[in-house]
């Protein structure tokens, strides 16, 4: 067969490599959660948030030093804002009405005032619930991403399509339990948005590859992977630059952007070099392993006879 497009390089040729290379990331992630869970923050754990607006800048070591003179030696503050005239302070414990007071008379103390702040609890039940509601949001849109593949492919596609995004997720958590980094509200956004752009890599090869098939007649393995390498660099360019695009914007809000959404395009940023990598190295080949398989019913012999 000929595509007329040239395979610069074997992709489901060489799908051992990189299934290897994702199991071994998978299981060092699974390690990871097992010896050291997630950092989760205040949103999924029982804790208070104090946002406090203060009247000049100021920086990180300051209010460290007002918050360690007050007997809060652990607490590190993130400080951002237009001025740095912004502090977010997120304590573990739940302050009651008396401690948040303490903490601001303490501030006001020392920069004036003007400072003026708002206290965010979250209780234990609240923590749990939204820990659940979270799981549940991530496997329905999963759900849902499958069905839909389902309909509009087939139940391969589907298969391959949801193992891979299920593979982005899973690195994105695994890279935030691995480097130690907060898990909050924004970073469960940042990873369901994640499934959407994944997905979108994944349909538009698989499309491309439900096309080319419509115009070829395969007769043998060789012939199934062929045609998946010529899918995979017909759309190569749409792909990367579709992703590049992305990964521009969202590099440029971790760099410049504000503090407390940082770790939001971080996120986003592992989940799109993900989803490249799984919608190349992962799904397509997959696809194939999971075609190859396929049993054919023979087609019934011609009534036509010679005279």
């Amino acid at each position: 067969m000929n595509f007329n497009t040239k395979i610069r390089y074997d992709v489901v040729g060489n799908r051992n490599k990189y299934f290897i290379i994702s199991l071994a990331l998978t299981l060092a992630g699974i390690l990871s959660l097992i010896l050291f869970q997630l950092n989760l923050g205040v949103d999924f754990k029982a804790g208070t948030n104090m946002d406090i607006s203060m009247p000049k800048a100021v920086t990180q070591q300051e209010v460290k030093d007002v918050l360690t003179e007050n007997g809060y030696t652990d607490i590190t503050p993130t400080v951002g804002g237009q001025n740095n005239d912004r502090v977010t302070i997120r304590f573990n414990d739940i302050l009651d009405q008396q401690q948040s007071a303490k903490v601001n008379a303490a501030m006001k103390a020392k920069f004036g005032e003007d400072v003026s702040s708002e206290v965010a609890v979250v209780s234990p039940d609240i923590a749990r619930e939204l820990g659940i509601k979270t799981i549940w949001a991530i496997l329905i849109a999963s759900i849902g991403i499958m069905v839909y593949v389902m309909i509009r492919f087939e139940w391969r596609f589907a298969l391959a399509a949801n193992i891979s995004i299920l593979y982005d997720s899973f690195f994105v958590v695994a890279m935030f339990s691995i480097l130690r980094l907060e898990v909050d509200l924004p970073f469960i956004a940042a990873v369901l948005t994640t499934l959407g752009y994944s997905i979108n890599d994944k349909i538009v090869i698989f499309d491309r590859i439900r096309e080319n098939m419509r115009f070829s007649q395969l007769k043998n393995e060789s012939q199934l992977a062929e045609l998946i390498n010529a899918s995979i660099w017909q759309t190569m360019a749409r792909n990367l630059y579709t992703v590049l695009t992305v990964v521009i914007v969202t590099a440029s809000i971790f760099i410049w952007g504000s503090p407390s959404i940082k770790l939001f395009s971080l996120a986003m940023l592992i989940g799109l070099v993900s989803g490249a990598y799984s919608t190349i190295f992962i799904a397509s080949p997959l696809w194939y392993l999971f075609k190859r398989n396929q049993k054919h019913k023979p087609k019934a012999a011609s009534a036509n006879t010679n005279p």
